[in-house]
């Protein structure tokens, strides 16, 4: 998305900090005294919260505690207020929905999700479910744990915004919608019957908009306001003798390949016919047939970030020393908002343990993810890449979807970024637009009809490592342009003030 960072967002490089300022936290104090009072009592609560809900790890792929996670995502949401918390069945695991009615003239939805992925703890430097502080150089104090900024931290900061706010006794500006889900991080493939539920549904109509919690600024500060994030699919490829009819039923010993088919190497054709040679564009036939240019708005956007960031820094932080042909900055930019990708995650198959085993494998699997981009659908990726492999001769390669959704877009004028801005400006924090995060959530059940609404990421503060090893959300910031939790939690409160009174 959660980063996502989860989810490979384009970088927001944007316009200089305000000074040494920590964005305008004198300001917010004077604005909502007792609530940041409130906010600074509750703060030792608010970093438990976060370490408690790393200690419990909900992981779809694995089935592990999704039951447990779900009830409690409930019992959080109660606690922080919210009238109503109840679990959510689904044909897979179980999401919640939470409403709190405040009286108020307009009404904000929250998307959240308790799911996390997969960890081996030999790749940590601490354990990943202790939710340890350590000191993260630049930023400060950090905690650090699978889930601690993708998205727990970030979700548990807006949560702790809530508690201040009751405990200051401050009034609600806005009412809220929460649905969250345990799905997220293998696709989302039941979400939809959550948000289409009659009760969900109508209580999501009432809103302005929904967002994601995020906390992306960088060590200078900076953040990035997102109109859109790409769709994505994943799935598995995968050849074996039995399916296809040739090759063995299971591994045989490597010195019959000089009689026999290996399904390995079918699967590494059928997979090399995806792209093209360089392996850089997907080549699957009609692939780009609904694919939407870049508008002039958008590449003058994407101009902007180009000419305020740093393109060194971009490459040190993703460890790579070029873009795809040696693209200038702006260009490789263009390319990540625009283009859509056929990537490889993983490809197994065989032995792959200590020393050589010479056998001939008898299936093999590679695991995939697709990323959309307007005006191309999921529906529509599956059936192009099903047909494509069946043209070829590839009929028996299976294609297993384990999940999927379509991107998405909100317009710059909608009130929902409009009031993500003014928030940003009113702490001090200079923002820049981003036409489309290279990565994905399932925002399209949101933005897409019958319910269209306008839909981004917001949040204070930083954090890293979605999906690796050490990753980690700042709690106590020793960065001057980098909020630490409390300043995190009043930027939450100011949003929720903004969407009240933006016009």
């Amino acid at each position: 998305m959660a980063d996502f960072n989860r989810r490979d967002f384009m970088t927001a490089a944007t316009l200089v900090g305000a000074g040494t300022m920590v964005f305008g936290a004198a300001a917010a104090a004077e604005r909502y005294p007792a609530i940041r009072k409130a906010a600074e009592a509750g703060r030792d609560a608010a970093i438990k919260r976060i370490q408690d809900w790393i200690a419990l790890p909900s992981i779809a792929a694995e089935n592990r505690s999704m039951k447990e996670g779900a009830e409690y995502m409930a019992t959080l949401a109660r606690e922080a207020g919210f009238d109503t918390a109840t679990i959510v069945p689904t044909d897979g695991h179980p999401g919640v929905f939470a409403t709190m009615d405040n009286g108020a003239k307009r009404t904000l939805a929250l998307y959240f999700m308790y799911d996390v992925k997969q960890f081996d703890p030999a790749e940590w430097s601490s354990p990943p479910l202790e939710g340890r502080i350590v000191d993260k150089p630049g930023f400060g104090r950090a905690i650090v744990g699978r889930g601690a900024v993708n998205q727990k931290g970030p979700e548990a900061t807006v949560l702790a915004a809530l508690h201040a706010m009751r405990a200051a006794k401050a009034k609600f500006p806005v009412n809220l919608v929460l649905v969250a889900e345990g799905e997220e991080e293998i696709g989302s493939p039941h979400f939809h019957q959550i948000v289409q539920r009659p009760e969900v549904f109508a209580a999501l109509k009432k809103a302005e908009g929904i967002f994601i919690p995020a906390s992306w600024q960088d060590m200078n500060g900076n953040v990035s306001v997102n109109l859109g994030s790409k769709g994505v699919i994943e799935l598995e490829l995968v050849a074996s003798g039995e399916k296809w009819g040739r090759g063995p039923k299971g591994d045989i010993h490597s010195s019959q390949k000089a009689a026999v088919d290996s399904p390995v190497w079918r699967l590494v054709r059928a997979l090399d016919s995806l792209v093209t040679p360089d392996g850089n564009t997907p080549a699957i036939d009609g692939w780009f047939e609904n694919v939407r240019a870049l508008t002039p708005r958008e590449k003058e956007l994407i101009a902007e970030v180009a000419r305020s960031g740093s393109e060194q820094e971009q490459k040190k932080q993703l460890g790579v020393s070029h873009w795809i042909d040696d693209l200038p900055y702006g260009q490789a930019l263009e390319r990540l908002a625009s283009q859509p990708t056929v990537n490889i995650e993983g490809l197994v198959s065989g032995y792959t343990g200590p020393g050589g085993k010479t056998i001939l494998p008898g299936r093999a699997v590679a695991k995939l993810d697709l990323r959309l981009v307007p005006n191309q659908t999921s529906k529509e990726a599956v059936s192009k890449l099903r047909a494509h492999l069946d043209k070829r001769g590839f009929n028996d390669v299976e294609v297993n979807v384990s999940g999927g959704y379509d991107p998405t877009e909100t317009a710059e004028d909608s009130r929902i970024i409009r009031a993500e801005l003014e928030t940003y400006k009113r702490a001090g924090v200079k923002a820049s637009l981003n036409p489309r995060l290279a990565g994905s959530w399932p925002g399209a059940v949101f933005t897409a009809p019958p319910l269209s609404l306008p839909a981004g990421h917001f949040g204070l503060g930083h954090g890293a490592g979605a999906h690796a090893p050490n990753e980690y959300y700042v709690v106590e910031s020793t960065n001057p342009k980098v909020a630490g939790i409390t300043d995190a939690v009043m930027g939450y409160v100011d949003m929720f003030h903004q969407i009240a009174q933006v016009r």
